[in-house]
């Protein structure tokens, strides 16, 4: 599936793992391999499918936003988003958070 960032502190992790000191190496790691899932995936019906990425839709108002969320580990989740363009959908990589109930 096609995907884009919509900063560059997580482009420049992507592509150079420039801003890999400011997560722990086991954040970076979940992050490089749901890169990999991603960039694999026909849609989001197979990030739905491989169940251990929790792939979910955010609750609240970022839930409405489209808003949602790749499990890298326990504590800490990718933030995307579903786009849809002129080619297709994509995802928007938006951010890596620690999840806030654990």
């Amino acid at each position: 599936m096609r995907f884009r960032f919509r900063s560059t502190k997580l482009q420049q992790l992507y592509e150079t793992e420039a801003e890999a000191r400011r997560y722990p190496l086991e954040v970076v790691d979940g992050f490089f391999e749901a890169m990999s899932v991603i960039k694999a995936a026909a849609d989001e019906r197979d990030l739905y499918a491989l169940k251990g990425f929790h792939f979910e839709k955010l609750k609240g108002e970022r839930g409405k936003a489209g808003e949602r969320s790749l499990r890298l580990n326990k504590q800490w989740r990718l933030i995307v988003k579903v786009e849809q363009d002129t080619q297709g959908k994509l995802i928007l990589i938006l951010d890596i958070e620690k999840h806030y109930n654990e």
